[in-house]
């Protein structure tokens, strides 16, 4: 889906999440499974249901998630993030 400066879609890593930093802010739902976060140099745990924010440009990546991890990601914004 994509809507303006939004779009949406469903991300579901296999085995090694390979993101590199995006030129958006970045709003994660967590559909399913569980795992760790990385959020530049913080390192939160997530579960099912749980929200995470990643500013734009800010290195992050999803570590030791279970095989069933699935969530939704929302960019948004103008390229450099909302100040």
């Amino acid at each position: 889906m994509q809507h303006g400066t939004m779009s949406v879609e469903i991300y579901r890593p296999e085995n090694i999440d390979m993101q590199i930093p995006h030129k958006q802010d970045e709003l994660y739902v967590v559909i399913s499974g569980s795992g760790e976060f990385l959020n530049d140099d913080k390192r939160v745990n997530f579960n099912a249901g749980d929200v995470l924010f990643v500013p734009a440009g800010i290195e992050h990546r999803f570590e030791n998630f279970t095989a069933d991890f699935t969530t939704w990601v929302f960019f948004y914004g103008a390229d450099g993030g909302e100040k």
